[in-house]
């Protein structure tokens, strides 16, 4: 099942109060970028947070989960918690890399 856009909107709206939010569509489900960085996974209109030592302070004793077949292990967020959402998601931010893309070569 995939994730509803009225979902994705409502995440994505209760983010805007902390953060600049972006999304992209990606194979039925969203990528929710923080600052141009992927942070939020939304699959089956569920919230997933990479679990990291960042983050495994705050959300230790948070759901778990597979986003999708194959994914690693992720912490279900629990959206509607603005002041762990915030705590999680401000902790993971400085960790993530946005990696350059590589030229093409001719």
């Amino acid at each position: 099942m995939a994730s509803s856009q009225d979902y994705v909107t409502y995440v994505v709206e209760k983010l805007r109060r902390f953060y600049d939010v972006t999304y992209r569509k990606m194979f039925g489900e969203y990528m929710i970028y923080i600052d141009l960085k992927p942070i939020i996974l939304v699959c089956d209109d569920q919230p997933y947070l990479k679990i990291h030592e960042s983050t495994t302070p705050i959300l230790k004793d948070a759901e778990t989960g597979y986003p999708y077949k194959g994914a690693k292990l992720h912490y279900l967020l629990d959206i509607d918690d603005d002041y762990i959402t915030k705590q999680a998601i401000d902790a993971l931010l400085p960790h993530v890399v946005i990696k350059p893309k590589k030229k093409k070569s001719i």
